[in-house]
């Protein structure tokens, strides 16, 4: 329960973080995106952010089909991880992790 709360809390404060930090930004996200990747040093780090988006995504998968759900149930979860990678698995954590406790 209190990685579940710990989850939460993170999904929260950083989710708010992320809407006031692109709210006051002088770019799009995508002028961003392609700012960074316009360089080899900050290209290395989107590309390692990515890499772990990757496995992240593998695991969400892996665990969806081990609880029984289809894909149409997880694309929510990938769609925000491949848009703002923390925050996919952040909710799948809540939300598949509440699920659990509430089914106990």
């Amino acid at each position: 329960m209190v990685l579940r709360l710990i989850a939460l809390a993170s999904l929260v404060l950083f989710s708010m973080y992320t809407g006031w930090t692109m709210l006051n930004a002088e770019q799009s996200l995508l002028a961003f995106g392609l700012e960074l990747i316009s360089r080899p040093d900050t290209a290395q780090l989107v590309i390692d952010l990515y890499l772990m988006a990757a496995l992240a995504c593998i695991w969400m998968a892996k665990d969806n089909r081990s609880r029984g759900g289809s894909l149409i149930d997880l694309l929510p979860y990938l769609i925000l991880t491949a848009v703002f990678v923390s925050v996919g698995p952040l909710l799948y954590l809540v939300v598949k992790g509440f699920n659990r406790a509430r089914q106990a």
